[in-house]
């Protein structure tokens, strides 16, 4: 087994015979003993058990509850304890939180205190954002907020700076689970088409830790940097299946900023970090936020065997619930979106705004040219046991006025596209209810009404 070599509060440390898909909370705490790092959901929820890991990409906060330590080889880890200097200084943000009395019980204020360092070493202000994904039921967020607001423009210690200078000679040979070529993983999968292969193991990382499943062969997709660009063309945006949601985020920022704002909900910063748009959609999850925005797009999918290719619209490649248009050994590489005018509008339900799995998810992308609907993609997650285009819907609009009396009618044709579940996330009513509500809203924002509760100012 080949040793997995990373830095760990600067100090380089050499893995052998760790299996590949153990988690780092567990070995931080089993075997090094370093125990501020905390287990709390053990599912990337809480974000008691965050870290700082640093690559070439930058710093980054992650869930070290589902980080296996396969992921980290030539990366740079700071847990709590190497928040503060080798010699006791304390960061600015722990001074700050201690001016601030931003602890009371202290079991989240580690993981605390690990993302606001993260956010004050890029530089980031959005504090609401960077810590949607760590908990806190004592203290209450606004003297923590004041901590993360009193070191704005305060100068990132040395220590913290050390790690980048030194990443590049801590990594020696790759393991043969890692590669990095899409040409390598192609060749590996296909002969080894039982394995798993991992992206950011944001899902894969709950199989170990809650349904305690043993994953004897797996590959880590991280590596291949091919498969993390996103290449915006005159005609085409490309987007490798390794992209991160967080980096999917800034592009369509500029290009369909209702698909990023949705982005921005999706789960939290230390998830969104790490999950892939590849592994969303290879995933099969008919509740996944990415699909359904991509499919009112048009996005055609590019899949790969070997060396032979394919491509599909994405909407064929969910085929029912749990089974995916995919053959043994072919992987997801890549999806490919048409350059467009924006007239793109996502709409997520959920029970939080933040940090929450969507019950119906919706995106509507309709042209209207001359005051009618010249084309209409309209795609729903939560509404099926698959993203599942409403085809009753894009034809009751097609050809029509984009009127109010239009969009009232096509309502109906909902209950011919769906027959949603119930669950305990909303009842099957409810979800055709709001779907059909959603429409309506999509209309009323086109319109300029304002519709988010979010902005609607008194």
């Amino acid at each position: 087994m080949t040793d997995i070599v990373f830095l760990l509060n600067g100090e380089a440390q050499r893995l052998t015979n760790v299996p590949p898909t153990h988690t780092l909370l567990d070995w931080l705490r089993e075997t090094r003993h370093l125990t501020g790092t905390k287990e709390g959901c053990n599912e990337g929820d809480c974000g008691a058990c965050t870290v700082m890991v640093t690559d070439g990409d930058g710093a980054k906060s992650l869930n070290a509850c589902i980080l296996l330590v396969g992921q980290l080889h030539g990366k740079a880890v700071r847990t709590i304890e190497g928040i503060s200097a080798p010699d006791g200084t304390k960061h600015p943000v722990q001074e700050a939180m201690v001016k601030q009395h931003g602890s009371q019980c202290g079991f989240c204020t580690p993981g605390i205190v690990v993302s606001l360092a993260v956010g004050h070493m890029n530089g980031a202000k959005n504090h609401d954002e960077v810590l949607a994904g760590n908990l806190c039921r004592c203290t209450g967020y606004a003297p923590i907020i004041r901590a993360a607001e009193a070191v704005e423009g305060m100068d990132v210690p040395d220590w913290m700076a050390e790690d980048l200078a030194t990443l590049d000679g801590v990594a020696g040979s790759t393991p043969p689970y890692a590669p990095v070529t899409v040409d390598a993983l192609a060749d590996w999968y296909l002969a080894n088409p039982e394995a798993t292969l991992v992206g950011g193991a944001t899902d894969v990382g709950l199989w170990l830790t809650k349904r305690l499943m043993d994953l004897p062969k797996v590959a880590f997709l991280g590596g291949i940097d091919e498969m993390k660009q996103i290449e915006v063309g005159k005609d085409m945006i490309r987007i490798g299946a390794g992209a991160t949601i967080a980096a999917l985020e800034q592009v369509m920022a500029k290009y369909h900023p209702s698909f990023a704002a949705m982005l921005r909900r999706y789960a939290s910063t230390q998830i969104r970090n790490a999950a892939t748009i590849g592994g969303n959609i290879a995933n099969g999850s008919p509740i996944g936020d990415g699909p359904p925005a991509l499919i009112a797009l048009g996005a055609t999918l590019h899949l790969r065997c070997g060396d032979k290719r394919r491509e599909m619209p994405l909407e064929e490649f969910f085929i029912a619930y749990g089974k995916q248009d995919r053959k043994a050994g072919e992987f997801v590489e890549a999806i490919s979106v048409p350059r467009q005018v924006d007239r793109l509008k996502c709409y997520k339900l959920s029970k939080r705004f933040d940090q929450d799995i969507s019950a119906v998810c919706g995106c509507f992308n309709i042209a209207v040219e001359g005051g009618k609907v010249t084309a209409a993609r309209i795609a729903f997650g939560g509404m099926a046991g698959t993203p599942l285009r409403a085809t009753h819907v894009e034809q009751a609009l097609i050809g029509q006025d984009w009127a109010k009396e239009t969009v009232t009618a096509a309502r109906d044709a909902f209950a011919q596209d769906y027959t949603p579940l119930s669950d305990m996330r909303a009842s099957a009513q409810y979800r055709l209810e709001t779907a059909r509500n959603m429409l309506l809203r999509c209309y009323f924002e086109d319109q300029g009404t304002p519709v988010n509760v979010l902005e609607v100012q008194p």
